[in-house]
């Protein structure tokens, strides 16, 4: 729970962030605090919410929602940089959406998108590895689909465990509760429920099922990217031994 709590992140005008520092990873080492925050929509942060993005040491942002959803209330800082990874638009929107639309809300996509979207999963370790020096949020809407990927791709790439991965998924239900009760949206909570029980399977299984055959640096090379960018991400996200 401690461990827990010192992973949550109070930025003012989102509801479900969360510091990747401090897991277990590959070769004994952890995860590095302040390399990978995982985040609901930050279009809805305040002045307030920003000044803590920059003060946890954020330089970039990483969109993964298409371009036309973006709606900022206040501009960002200027030093921190805004790239956008579109995963609706690289996985086809429309054709996605009838094949797999039925699963949205769990990781039952997930494996999905590593099968038929390998772009998805190249584009932002891509950006990561371009980014300038200092701490990279990955954000969507809110913060555990799309996100939830993106952050399963990096923490397997850095070694963490299916266990840890999947634990650190489960804690973006309550937190998005709690957001759709305060912005008056609905809550889908017995809806995706329902579509993971139709799976046979919890969330935890599904997630433990799709990280035992995943090698995500062997995965990344064969999506195009270069072995020294996967390298570099790797190390980025890791603690110094």
């Amino acid at each position: 729970m401690a461990a827990r709590a010192a992973r949550e992140l109070d930025w003012d005008g989102c509801f479900n962030v969360r510091d990747l520092g401090g897991l277990a990873a590959a070769g004994g080492r952890r995860t590095r605090r302040g390399a990978l925050v995982r985040a609901d929509n930050l279009d809805g942060l305040t002045g307030a919410g920003w000044a803590a993005v920059a003060d946890h040491g954020i330089r970039t942002v990483v969109d993964l929602r298409n371009e036309t959803d973006h709606r900022p209330r206040l501009p960002r800082p200027e030093t921190i940089g805004l790239v956008r990874v579109p995963v609706d638009e690289l996985a086809g929107n429309v054709r996605w959406w009838r094949e797999w639309g039925h699963l949205e809300g769990t990781p039952l996509t997930w494996a999905a998108y590593l099968e038929y979207v390998p772009k998805v999963a190249a584009a932002v370790v891509r950006e990561i590895a371009a980014a300038p020096p200092g701490g990279v949020v990955v954000h969507c809407t809110a913060g555990r689909d799309r996100t939830g990927f993106a952050s399963f791709v990096l923490l397997a790439l850095a070694g963490v465990g299916a266990a840890d991965i999947a634990a650190d998924y489960l804690l973006s239900g309550p937190n998005h509760r709690r957001a759709a009760a305060a912005l008056g949206h609905p809550d889908q909570t017995l809806e995706i429920a329902a579509i993971q029980a139709r799976s046979g399977r919890t969330a935890t299984q599904v997630i433990t099922d799709t990280h035992a055959t995943f090698d995500a640096a062997a995965y990344l090379v064969g999506a195009g990217l270069p072995e020294t960018a996967v390298a570099s991400v790797r190390e980025r996200l890791l603690a110094a031994d």
